[in-house]
């Protein structure tokens, strides 16, 4: 039977539709994907410092040195006088140029060039802050601050001689003493730690530029002091942190346990004491603190100023009321805190004056006194009650987390 010529004409139609469409499909996949990957174009990478791109800059890098003032510094960078002075002028509502501090670091990005004049002066006024001086036509000035990186940490010692000595002997920043001395500052009295006390904090440290530059939050603690356990547990509630102990009572009481830190206790309350000057037994009614002249004191707990001002043997002297049943009293000092006057009224930890040797001593001292209702108490014998302790409606909460960190303090080992 002969086929139809229409028939094949037909055939070969649809033939060459089916090898057109297969070479397409087959084919324009790669050709779009070429295309596409052809598309992309990598984002191009800057460098940056106080975030100004430095890489077609000059970058000069430098500390200032003593008696050195900003036209020291910029003078050598091609930067004229009248440029200084309109700086100068116009830095005194962003940053004061004559509190530049020897010592502190400064970048000069330059411009690539032959001359190498200065577009910009980079202070650094602490390891996070920085100052930025926009040389332009119009000058330019701003604040900037460094990212930080926090590195979660922990550490541990054996106190043999002191709790500064403890950290320095552990490889540990010695100004965590100094944070832990706050924390526990109502419930153990640093002057009376003892050789065999320990301690565990589980805390934060502090990196700008890779460089360590501190101690961050300190989020628990363990120090054991004469047998006892003294836990503290950083614990936020209605967007307010503190420190609060394993049984959720805060960690802050009525009085600080002494009024200086990390100093000597030189005499002790008592009945019928020597009087080093005077060579006759009387009684001393407070507790005296050797430390330097000049050493910081601290009001023990919030009051009213009630005496500030020189009283025969005992000098200079503070009295704080701090409510109808509690009164102390800080003698011999040098001098009063800023602003410290008969009927001011202070708060716990602020600076009321000044470790001296003023009235009849024998050397720099504090000579603190305290009472109850007018009675002379021994300041190291007074047990205050404590503050607010952490709300029943967040105990739940607290309480996980207290088991959390206690695991976390126990499997650290004591070295």
């Amino acid at each position: 039977m002969k086929r139809k010529p229409v028939f094949d004409i037909l055939v070969l139609v649809i033939l060459g539709l089916v090898v057109i469409l297969v070479s397409r499909y087959a084919v324009s996949p790669v050709i779009k994907t070429s295309q596409k990957l052809g598309d992309v174009k990598p984002e191009p990478m800057f460098r940056t410092e106080y975030g100004i791109i430095v890489d077609s800059l000059f970058i000069y890098k430098g500390k200032v040195k003593k008696n050195q003032f900003l036209a020291d510094i910029l003078l050598k960078y091609h930067v004229d006088y009248q440029k200084i002075d309109l700086l100068a002028r116009k830095s005194k509502e962003v940053f004061d140029v004559r509190k530049i501090k020897a010592g502190n670091n400064y970048t000069v990005l330059c411009k690539n060039d032959s001359l190498k004049r200065a577009l910009y002066f980079i202070y650094e006024s602490s390891p996070t802050g920085y100052v930025v001086f926009d040389l332009g036509d119009s000058v330019h000035i701003h604040k900037g601050e460094k990212e930080i990186a926090i590195e979660r940490s922990s550490t541990s010692g054996l106190i043999t001689s002191s709790l500064w000595n403890a950290m320095v002997e552990n490889n540990s920043d010695p100004n965590l003493a100094n944070d832990l001395s706050e924390i526990y500052a109502w419930t153990i009295d640093f002057f009376g730690i003892q050789k065999g006390d320990n301690y565990k904090v589980i805390y934060d440290k502090l990196f700008v530029d890779d460089n360590y530059i501190g101690v961050g939050k300190i989020y628990s603690a363990l120090f054991q002091h004469e047998g006892h356990d003294f836990y503290a547990f950083y614990f936020v509630q209605d967007s307010i942190g503190d420190y609060f102990d394993d049984e959720a009572g805060s960690m802050r009481r009525t009085f600080l346990k002494a009024p200086l830190r990390f100093k000597r206790i030189s005499s002790r309350f008592s009945h019928n004491r020597l009087h080093p000057v005077l060579k006759v037994r009387k009684p001393h009614l407070g507790v005296d603190y050797a430390a330097a002249t000049g050493t910081p004191v601290h009001a023990v707990g919030s009051g009213k100023v009630i005496f500030a001002r020189r009283k025969g043997p005992n000098g200079n002297m503070v009295k704080i009321k701090h409510n109808g049943t509690y009164t102390t009293a800080y003698l011999h000092l040098s001098k009063f805190g800023k602003g410290i006057k008969e009927g001011v009224f202070v708060n716990q930890g602020d600076v009321i004056g000044y470790v001296g040797s003023t009235g009849r001593a024998t050397g720099p001292h504090l000579d603190f006194r305290f009472y109850k209702n007018g009675k002379a108490m021994d300041p190291l014998k007074v047990k205050s009650p404590p503050a607010k302790p952490v709300d029943p409606t967040h105990l739940e909460e607290y309480n996980l987390l207290v088991k959390e960190m206690k695991m976390r303090l126990d499997s650290l080992v004591i070295n």
